[in-house]
């Protein structure tokens, strides 16, 4: 009998900080295929499209409100710290979510032309859900994020 090999998808959201939006995203997307028994099916990364939340090479762990928040719905983002997008990336990822349109723009700019049938925003994919940015906001703001799932 011949064995047929699954297509893994590979799948990066991208935030601006890669600290609150795009790891809870990340984590959240990961159980979801878990819980549907997908996981196998998917490669999940997270990145930023700033250098702000990386000093020396070493990036900062995730906002401690949004890890609260995934905390609270037993979801785990241990270990988890900020890394920018890189041009190379494009060619490793079969999609690219932006958590809005500033993240997008920013997308294209790293990740030069050929992009429109790789990059998307997060909204494209639910019934026009839009995530601003929650970095420094309270945590109940982290928990509207979270809603998604």
């Amino acid at each position: 009998m011949k064995k047929y090999s699954m297509v893994v998808k590979k799948i990066m959201f991208v935030c601006h900080g890669n600290i609150c939006r795009s790891p809870m995203a990340e984590v959240i997307f990961k159980d979801l295929a878990k819980k549907q028994g997908m996981a196998d099916r998917f490669l999940v990364a997270s990145s930023a499209t700033s250098t702000e939340e990386i000093w020396n090479g070493i990036g900062s762990p995730v906002y401690p409100p949004a890890k609260a928040e995934l905390e609270r719905h037993g979801l785990s983002c241990d270990g988890k710290r900020a890394v920018q997008l890189q041009k190379s990336d494009y060619g490793k990822y079969d999609l690219f979510i932006g958590m809005d349109s500033a993240n997008l723009r920013d997308m294209y700019r790293v990740c030069g032309g050929g992009f429109a049938e790789k990059m998307s925003l997060l909204m494209d994919h639910t019934e026009g859900l839009h995530q601003p940015d929650r970095y420094g906001k309270s945590p109940y703001r982290c928990r509207t994020c979270r809603r998604c799932h």
